[in-house]
């Protein structure tokens, strides 16, 4: 069936629009529980096509997906995730101590879709346009477009839990990728299991969210 026709113009957001957006800005959570059911292949399309559409520092593109299926990948990804969240564990005493091991860090568990993701940092794409002094750039591209991957799954249904708690030299050693390629983050996808409208660490009592962000200096 043939696409519907595009408007010549920009479109315009009514209020409508506005509030849904909002609202998926607040139900986008960092989703660690994991409906094993699969993700059908055409919605895994849809959300790389819409991927392409982020921003990027030169229109370099420079993200790269790795989707981590082999038990073997799987099972070195947790390894390291196990090994470094003991570490963490060890940092904290006392009450914070009790609260991060009570915390659901990971989904690598149930999560039926797992992307590692990297940044090409000897991309020709965008000829090193606007990088050439702040070439960390490239870094930030790659978040910007796992951000909008994040809002365009939660906006079909989906779930997404961003996996930090890594060593990246073992991942990347264990996905044998490009040398070229740098590690950025750990992504599980599926259908989740339950949703919240507050992020866990809230509910749980880790952090509460502040308005520390919106602070703006004048000079």
């Amino acid at each position: 069936m043939p696409s519907p026709e595009r408007p010549s113009g920009p479109p315009h957001f009514d209020k409508s629009f506005l509030a849904d957006l909002h609202d998926l800005l607040i139900w986008r959570r960092d989703v660690r529980r994991f409906c094993t059911r699969p993700i059908p292949s055409e919605l895994i399309d849809d959300l790389l096509d819409a991927v392409q559409l982020a921003p990027s520092v030169g229109n370099s593109q420079p993200w790269r997906f790795v989707q981590v299926e082999s038990d073997a990948a799987r099972a070195a990804i947790r390894e390291s995730f196990q090994r470094c969240n003991r570490e963490a564990l060890d940092g904290y005493e006392g009450e914070r101590a009790r609260l991060y091991a009570g915390l659901k860090l990971s989904g690598l568990e149930t999560a039926p879709l797992q992307w590692a993701v990297f940044c090409d940092a000897e991309t020709d794409q965008g000829q090193n346009l606007g990088r050439a002094t702040m070439p960390e750039t490239l870094d930030w591209s790659v978040i910007g477009a796992i951000h909008v991957l994040w809002l365009v799954a939660r906006a079909r249904g989906l779930g997404l839990g961003w996996v930090s708690i890594l060593d990246p030299a073992p991942v990347t050693a264990a996905l044998d990728v490009p040398h070229s390629w740098r590690f950025i983050a750990h992504l599980c996808l599926g259908w989740p299991a339950e949703e919240h409208d507050v992020p866990e660490l809230e509910r749980c009592g880790w952090q509460s969210r502040t308005g520390l962000g919106r602070t703006i200096l004048i000079r």
